[in-house]
């Protein structure tokens, strides 16, 4: 069984948005691995997270660099294999992922 012309070209094209969501994302994943990694970046947030316990700060940037990481791949993926009703699928679950981590971040640091 051959393989239709336009099923390959969405391979491509599922690379092609992969690479361009990771050039996009490399700023604020370097940033998320820099305030997980780095012992006193928890105090550039002020005294919003004197409360907050190390660990949970670390936590919650791992969360958001895993997070980041994966939406390259998960894009791509989308892209070159779903079909129109699971790419609105994706783009909700992607879309209330956003908004989840708005509102954590927001319960995080105020």
């Amino acid at each position: 069984m051959t393989e239709r012309p336009l099923v390959r070209e969405r391979g491509w094209w599922g690379l092609f948005a992969g690479i361009i969501l990771a050039a996009v994302i490399a700023y604020p994943l370097s940033a998320a691995v820099a305030f997980a990694t780095h012992p006193r970046t928890q105090r550039l947030f002020g005294d919003a997270l004197d409360d907050a316990s190390r660990g949970g700060f670390q936590a919650f940037w791992w969360l958001i660099a895993i997070l980041l990481a994966a939406l390259p791949v998960a894009a791509g993926f989308a892209i070159a294999k779903l079909d129109r009703r699971g790419l609105q699928v994706v783009a909700a679950v992607v879309a209330l992922l956003v908004i989840v981590v708005v509102v954590l971040a927001q319960l995080f640091v105020y």
